[in-house]
Parts: structure tokens; sequence; C-alpha cells
């Protein structure tokens, strides 16, 4: 299965705490955010989406739900190889918060994520086989202990059918990308799902077509 995300989450704390409380935001709500959020584009409505399948909508769409507690954004334009160079305007929209950015694209191997607190940026860390480590910012988060302790064989045994160059990393870049989202957003994409990880089928999102480029 396939796996690809574009996801920019705030919260007011944990954000997997945040959206376990979520169901469908209100749709003037919304669109004041992504207005605040990226001013200068056209944001026209579209068909919504549920967040399991709307989190890397095609590129030019954007999924998006602002909730009390926590706002989501999915868009291809807000994500980029090095996460660090998000937008500034999009950073600080985050004071007083955490932003989590999460974006992955199984084609390439490619997973990317970072954490913002209060502005400020805490973990940034992006990878590929291809690319090896593109970004490496910040302290290793705690779900990132097992990736940098194990050795090569055990960090890629839950991806046996990928031929993949064993010296490029020395853990799955994809297999990292999985549980990041899971540990930073309590969404789960592979596996059978645990107790505490957020219901993406029960959070709806509205759906939107953009133009224009993001401010900086």
């Amino acid at each position: 299965m396939g796996f690809k995300t574009a996801v920019l989450a705030y919260a007011d704390g944990d954000v997997a705490t945040c959206l376990r409380l979520a169901r469908t935001a209100e749709a003037g709500r919304t669109i004041a955010m992504m207005k605040r959020l990226t001013p200068g584009r056209t944001v026209e409505p579209t068909s919504p989406a549920r967040l399991w399948q709307g989190m890397c909508p095609p590129f030019g769409h954007s999924h998006a739900a602002s909730f009390p507690h926590a706002d989501i954004v999915c868009d291809q334009q807000l994500t980029s190889p090095r996460p660090s160079e998000l937008p500034v305007r999009l950073v600080a929209a985050s004071a007083g918060r955490r932003l989590v950015l999460h974006a992955m694209n199984s084609v390439v191997d490619w997973s990317a994520f970072a954490v913002w607190e209060d502005g400020r940026l805490v973990r940034s860390l992006s990878l590929s086989p291809d690319d090896g480590f593109i970004e490496d910012i910040g302290e290793p988060l705690p779900f990132e202990a097992r990736y940098w302790a194990a050795d090569r064989r055990a960090a890629t045994v839950s991806w046996p059918d990928r031929a993949e160059d064993t010296d490029a990393l020395p853990f799955h870049a994809l297999r990292l990308g999985v549980d990041a989202l899971r540990a930073l957003c309590g969404l789960a994409l592979d596996g059978p799902p645990e107790p505490a990880d957020v219901d993406g089928a029960a959070i709806g999102l509205h759906g939107f077509l953009v133009r224009g480029p993001i401010a900086s």
C-alpha cells in the first residue's frame, strides 16, 4: 500500500489529544483559517474528505478543518524536502501552540516531519534512501529512539519486500514516517489500531481549490 501525506497541524498542546475531540469543523471557521494562513490565495470550496483519506490532496487543492483546539491543513504546496523552510507566516501562526508538519511519499521512500513549540523549531528530520539525510535538526524525539539504537536489519524487517541499499540509511525512512505520524498526531497508517489512536475516518475535512503562491 502506498503512503502519501502533506499535513500541517496546529494544536493547543498535544495534537492527538485535541483531534480525539474533533469531528466535522464549521465551514465558515475553516474558510477564515485558510484565508488567514494563506493570504493572497484564491480559496474555493470543493468536495469534503475524511482525514484518513485526505492527508495528501492533489496539487492545487487543500483539505482543511478548524476546530476549537486544533487546526489542520493538508496541502502539497506547504511541504518541501526541508521542513525548516516552512514559510515564516505559517510558523508565526503557531505562536502559543504546537505545530507539526508531516510529509511522506512512498513512491520515492521519502518521509519528513518537524515540530515547532510556540514558533520555535525543536525538531526536523527529512530523509530518503536516494538522498540520505536531507535535514536533521534538533534532538531526536522519544519515538525515534529505537531507530537510532537498532541495527539495520531489525529496523527494516517490517518492509521485507523492498530490495534497498541498506547502506543508504540506518533504518527505513517510511517506517519511521509511519511511526512519526502516529506519535505526533495519533494517526495510524499501517498495522492494527491501538486504543490511543485517533479515528481518522470520523474526522471531516473541508475541501478547497486553491490558486496563487504561498506568502512568505
